[in-house]
């Protein structure tokens, strides 16, 4: 309802006013430009950025320098700090290594205003924009690349358009808009005007957008140039809270501590500013006649400096600013079986929205979830051979397990319905928005990724089929199988072991090869030893033909989920081996 609102509001104001249409107009075509250049980008260049980000946050000065050539690129510093905060919660890049790319992100934002600045009232875009527009729209019906430079041309030319429509708006609108007046004077002037600009860039989730407004009006005279610089400093906040609430929202923990991060950064960049109003203002003003600028680029030069402020302030304590972020914000979830309880329903951790800004960041959430899922199921196939939990964690030796008092029967329907099946269904919805070309190598991992999880889940489906007989047999010592039973859920639980371990270790590691050699062997002794010494016992008369069918269908089960463990393990390793990994340890 309230959209309904808001739109038949903007039609009656469009009706009585073609000046505000015409200011609106230009106003969707830049934003719709900006839309048009990052989607452009993202299919034209394909993971280029993801594995340039990789390759450039070794250190704080080349993480910063990473951090303003992405947001002149993509003019966007909304889009490279979301983007940083999926790489994060990824595990691609540290927390310093973020923090040292938003302060490049604000500084990289400046870029945007000086060009706009320099670009002036005088230049008309446009005659440079429609031919762009309609070579863009010719590469539009190619495939692949050609298709996303295309993109780009398209908003750049809707950008530039978009320019002209903003200034030809103000320039009709006139007096209506003429802030220059207002009475108001001093810090009350200025807050109400800071103000402005923090409320126009949460509304327009563009600081770029609300800055070519400032710049247009200015020129057009509708506010003063302290105004003006006001207005910056609102936007620089604006930018941030619009970041941070999508950051706290779809992230992770680590994803959390970098929104806060640059909402503080900037929070504390605009209170020095505004504490040093008159010094900044006074000298900005006072290099400006010195050097002949013009009210513009006196704009543009004042945001960069308030910007190269925070810089030198935050620039010497970025250590303690992520040791006091993880203080504050430690990680609220631990995988594992280390809770003692834990709640009924499990769902993901490390899917969100914002992951699926990049291929690579989508990737590796998706491996990190299967991750969670086998650890999960695990848990559920442990239950199933009335095995606890715990001992899959610890030093336990298949020797040492004891039986229960009383082997109560365990629901695995249940388990599965409450940890495995939720999480499952969120991987595959998540998969299903993951946007990698079908010709990208990520799309065969994507592939990989979708074939262990099921595995999995049909693992932990195919349990409980064990249960029934174990449960049956681990209650009657007396029982002549007795004994099998029990070796086979020690066979099993050994088998459970060697998987976790290995699915632990790095994918080309010496442990890793023998503990999938030694895994192998394991599931071979169920055909070489177990299946012998029953049919020899069923020879000896010691066993029924009853018992001994009922043994040989739980081995096969066995040997299936020491089958699918396995394959799970070669899945595994072509995720392990992601290019960016690659590329991150060759940087």
């Amino acid at each position: 309802m309230t959209i309904v609102a808001v739109a038949v509001a903007l039609a009656i104001s469009f009706w009585y006013s073609s000046a505000w249409l015409q200011l609106c107009y230009g106003l969707a075509l830049f934003l719709f430009g900006m839309q048009s250049i990052e989607e452009g980008l993202h299919n034209a260049a394909g993971g280029m950025l993801e594995r340039l980000m990789t390759r450039s946050t070794a250190t704080p000065l080349r993480s910063m320098l990473f951090g303003m050539g992405a947001t002149f690129v993509l003019q966007s510093s909304t889009l490279v700090s979301l983007l940083t905060m999926a790489f994060l919660s990824a595990g691609l890049i540290s927390l310093v290594g973020g923090i040292a790319v938003i302060l490049g992100t604000n500084l990289g934002a400046t870029s945007g205003i000086w060009l706009l600045a320099l670009a002036g009232q005088s230049i008309s875009l446009s005659p440079a924009a429609v031919p762009m527009l309609v070579f863009g729209i010719l590469a539009g019906f190619f495939k692949g690349k050609m298709k996303g430079f295309g993109r780009v041309l398209v908003g750049i030319s809707l950008i530039f358009l978009g320019i002209d429509a903003i200034k030809g708006g103000f320039q009709s609108v006139g007096s209506a808009f003429d802030f220059a007046s207002v009475q108001v004077q001093g810090a009350a002037e200025v807050a109400i005007f800071s103000f402005i600009g923090l409320l126009l860039t949460i509304v327009l989730q563009s600081t770029h957008a609300t800055l070519i407004l400032t710049l247009a009006a200015l020129a057009g005279g509708q506010i003063s140039l302290a105004q003006a610089f006001a207005i910056a400093i609102g936007s620089n906040v604006g930018t941030s809270v619009s970041t941070a609430f999508v950051g706290m929202l779809g992230s992770d923990r680590g994803g959390q501590r970098l929104a806060m991060a640059h909402l503080l950064f900037n929070v504390v960049t605009a209170l020095l500013s505004l504490l040093l109003w008159i010094p900044i203002t006074s000298a900005v003003q006072a290099v400006g006649v010195w050097l002949g600028m013009s009210d513009l680029l006196q704009l543009a030069f004042f945001h960069t400096i308030f910007n190269v402020l925070g810089l030198v302030v935050f620039w010497n304590f970025q250590n303690q600013l992520a040791d006091e972020l993880l203080r504050r914000l430690p990680d609220a979830v631990q995988t594992g079986l280390q809770e003692p309880k834990r709640e009924k329903k499990r769902h993901a951790l490390y899917l969100n929205e914002n992951m699926l800004r990049s291929g690579d960041t989508a990737l590796r959430a998706v491996c990190k979830e299967i991750e969670h899922l086998n650890t999960l199921s695990l848990e559920v196939i442990c239950q199933a051979l009335f095995i606890p939990e715990q001992a899959l964690y610890e030093d336990t030796l298949s020797s040492e397990l004891s039986l229960p008092e009383k082997v109560q029967k365990i629901d695995v329907q249940t388990l599965y319905q409450d940890r495995i099946k939720p999480l499952y269904g969120e991987l595959v919805e998540f998969t299903s928005k993951t946007d990698i070309d079908e010709r990208d190598d990520k799309q065969k991992l994507l592939m990989n990724a979708h074939m262990a999880a099921m595995q999995m889940v049909e693992i932990v489906k195919g349990c409980k089929h064990l249960q029934k007989n174990m449960q049956h047999y681990l209650q009657q010592p007396q029982s002549p199988v007795y004994k099998e039973y029990l070796d086979l859920r020690a066979h099993l639980f050994d088998t459970l072991k060697y998987f976790y371990r290995t699915s632990l270790s790095e994918a080309d590691s010496p442990e890793r090869t023998d503990n999938i050699a030694i895994l192998a062997q394991h599931v071979e002794i169920l055909d070489t030893v177990f299946r012998t010494g029953i049919l020899e016992k069923l020879r000896a008369g010691k066993i029924d033909s009853w018992q001994t069918t009922s043994l040989m269908n739980d081995i096969n089960y066995a040997k299936r989920i020491g089958l699918g463990f396995l394959d799970i393990l070669r899945e595994e390793k072509e995720l392990m081996m992601h290019p960016t990994e690659k590329e991150q340890e060759a940087a």
